[in-house]
């Protein structure tokens, strides 16, 4: 059986087992192992095994019964333990229950025992605290203050006391009678009152907290308790401001005074509102007034930046004072206190705002206008020299020469952000000054400033001059700088706008000012939009009134019916090389001055304005078959040009002009197939005629019959 229980290995596994069996019986290995194998060897030492296994699982078996029928009766023990001590718990329950009622009974009777103790004792006590009165009483009549309460003065907490009750009682007497005696408690009263504060200065001055804390007790029931609260608050004061910051020293102050007003005072938040109802008052009103009076009237840019620094720390200094328990309503009691100081310098803020950011706005509009050397002419609204300038500007009527700006925009980045900074700070000094129900019509007043001097002042003015400084559409070599002023236009909208959403829409959203301010964005925004407009158009005629010039100049009759057909050298002629150079330099220029999709818009409108000047100038001439194929290599060049504006459109017309110049070579037999081509199958037949009349040999019998 030790044998057979050592073969045993967990976890038990069957295979196994039988293996490590086989491999320890003799005879049991391979046919090529050192013994042979011998199968009934191995049967005989199966049966036994089996047999062991066998006697070993009744072994086992009996020893697991005998467990189970001990573990029975141990159970069945600790049952019945289990009973009795719940029987055992339920008695000293009822006894505990027992004990209470007890213990609830003597404890009333107690109760009951000292009330009635308290009912005889009070009245007694009362009565001989009467009889001590009336003994000090007596003393004052006499005139001769004998008892050692008040001789001696380590007893003065006793006598305080004393003299307090005795001073109660002394008002209540008849003035006639007693008029001697209650001067003479008032004149001790008073005596007393002025030791104990005197007392409690000597103690703050030596640092000994115990003894003001006793001294506080003590004329807690006096009336200088006040005065007492009066002089701990000016002695912390001594030695505090000793830094440039008074508004930091303030809070050091504020912050060492609260640690130990509670050791002190019985009262403490009261204490260290009146100490910082002190500071506000007295301290920071007079620093504050200093520091805004000398610059009120004489230097506005100063004092606004003053107040607002001033006022910015002082709430700042609120905010910390707010960790302070101050009573049941800190924040009102500090917001009165900052209004207390403010309120002379907040009542007219606005108006020293804009009648600053006005002045200021104007200085820089001038000093720019004086770097130039410029004078600001006005700009008429109506009246004959108006009326001049916008016939002019319509139509080309000789009414007048325009205003030459030598290339001059009349818009300077530097400017709008000087103008812009200024608005921002005015922003930031509105919200913070600015009482929350005048915020928004304080704000809109800051931005109609904002737009008078930006919007109107400034980059209408420039328009205005870039508009009349754009010459008629039949002027020679004009220098268009209108484009100029739309891209530092554009670049200023960027600006304006992101300040009023950064910095005006805050102070606005929640109120019925916003409606109004986004209204007025529109309208100037529309209004500058439109002058835009106008002076885009008015540009890209003189555009086209220059590549007119330059047709007119460089292109010849003889270039599209030359003498010599054979003898032609050329790929396209000079005036589409010259016309093709100066489209590329206006596309790139108006690339540059635009972005998002004003640049296709210009561009398409240009391009389709070029298309029908080449299509007019093409209509002038004669074409011979030579001439033609030099008209079809004009417009090819045109048509490779037309890509730069990458407009489908504008593509799509110099296609159909490349196509109808097909017209101008073709054989005569072929025209009317080409003429029903992909390209020309939809155009109207007149313009297909107009263009085969251009042929040189239209008249050709033969030719009029093959288009007829």
């Amino acid at each position: 059986l030790y044998v057979t229980s050592k073969l045993f290995h967990e976890p038990f596994v069957a295979d196994e087992y039988i293996e490590r069996l086989v491999w320890r019986t003799p005879g049991g290995g391979s046919r090529g192992g050192p013994e042979a194998f011998d199968p009934k060897r191995l049967l005989e030492e199966f049966v036994n095994h089996i047999q062991e296994l066998q006697i070993m699982d009744e072994r086992i078996q009996r020893k697991v019964e005998k467990l189970e029928q001990q573990c029975q009766k141990e159970a069945k023990e600790f049952a019945k333990k289990v009973q009795e001590l719940q029987k055992s718990n339920q008695v000293a329950f009822q006894h505990f229950q027992e004990l209470d009622e007890h213990i609830s009974y003597v404890a009333t009777k107690v109760c009951h025992l000292g009330d009635q103790l308290e009912g005889v004792n009070t009245p007694r006590q009362r009565a001989v605290e009467a009889q001590k009165l009336m003994k000090y009483f007596n003393e004052f009549l006499d005139g001769e203050l004998k008892s050692d309460v008040f001789t001696n003065s380590e007893k003065i907490k006793e006598a305080a006391d004393i003299i307090q009750k005795l001073h109660l009682i002394a008002q209540e007497l008849p003035f006639d009678r007693f008029s001697e005696v209650k001067s003479k408690i008032a004149s001790k009263y008073h005596d007393l009152e002025c030791q104990l504060i005197q007392e409690f200065t000597s103690a703050q001055r030596r640092g000994e907290i115990s003894r003001m804390r006793e001294v506080a007790a003590v004329l807690l029931h006096f009336k200088g308790y006040s005065h007492c609260v009066d002089v701990y608050i000016k002695q912390c004061q001594e030695g505090a401001y000793l830094r440039s910051d008074i508004f930091e020293d303030a809070a050091i102050l504020c912050q060492r005074v609260n640690k130990q007003v509670g050791d002190i005072f019985s009262n403490p938040e009261t204490v260290l509102a009146k100490l910082i109802q002190n500071v506000f008052e007295i301290k920071l009103q007079s620093f504050v007034k200093d520091q805004l009076e000398e610059c009120r009237k004489s230097d506005a840019e100063q004092y606004l930046k003053s107040l607002y620094d001033l006022y910015t720390r002082t709430t700042n200094l609120s905010s910390k004072l707010m960790e302070f328990n101050l009573g049941t309503d800190k924040q009102t009691f500090l917001s009165k206190l900052i209004k207390s100081i403010f309120i002379s310098y907040l009542e007219n803020y606005i108006e020293v705002e804009t009648g600053y950011l006005k002045s200021r706005s104007a200085m820089i509009l001038q000093r720019y206008y004086d770097s130039k050397n410029h004078q600001k002419r006005s700009i008429g609204t109506g009246g004959i020299q108006d009326l001049k300038e916008r016939i002019r500007q319509r139509t080309n009527l000789p009414l007048g020469p325009s205003i030459d700006t030598h290339g001059e925009t009349f818009l300077s980045q530097e400017v709008v952000v000087n103008l812009l900074q200024e608005t921002k700070q005015a922003f930031e000094r509105c919200h913070r000054l600015s009482d929350p129900s005048d915020l928004p019509r304080n704000a809109f007043r800051i931005f109609t400033i904002l737009v008078e001097f930006l919007c109107i002042e400034h980059i209408d003015y420039a328009l205005e001059t870039g508009l009349a400084g754009i010459p008629s559409s039949d002027s020679r070599n004009a220098n268009l700088y209108f484009l100029d002023v739309v891209q530092q236009a554009n670049t200023i909208f960027h600006l304006f706008d992101k300040q009023f959403n950064d910095h005006l829409m805050p102070l606005i959203s929640s109120s019925p000012k916003l409606s109004e301010c986004l209204q007025k964005k529109k309208e100037i925004i529309e209004q500058m939009e439109m002058k835009l407009d106008t002076g885009i158009d008015r540009t890209l005629n003189c555009m086209i009134g220059q590549m007119k010039h330059i047709l007119a100049a460089e292109q010849k009759k003889t270039d599209f019916k030359p003498e010599d057909e054979n003898n032609v050298l050329i790929q396209y002629t000079n005036a589409c090389v010259k016309v093709c150079a100066y489209v590329r330099k206006q596309v790139e220029k108006i690339k540059n001055s635009m972005d998002g999709k004003n640049v296709d818009t210009v561009l398409m409108e240009l391009g389709v304005r070029f298309h029908r000047l080449i299509y007019e100038h093409l209509q002038q001439y004669s074409y011979s078959c030579m001439g033609g194929m030099l008209a079809i290599c004009d417009v090819a060049e045109y048509r490779k040009c037309a890509k730069d504006f990458k407009i489908p459109l504008v593509l799509h017309l110099f296609d159909t002009l490349h196509a109808l110049c097909n017209l101008l070579v073709v054989a005569p037999d072929n025209l009317k197939q080409v003429c029903s081509g992909e390209q020309l199958a939809n155009l109207d037949k007149n313009i297909l005629h107009s263009f085969v009349q251009l042929r040189a040999d239209y008249r050709s019998a033969r030719l009029a019959r093959h288009f007829s």
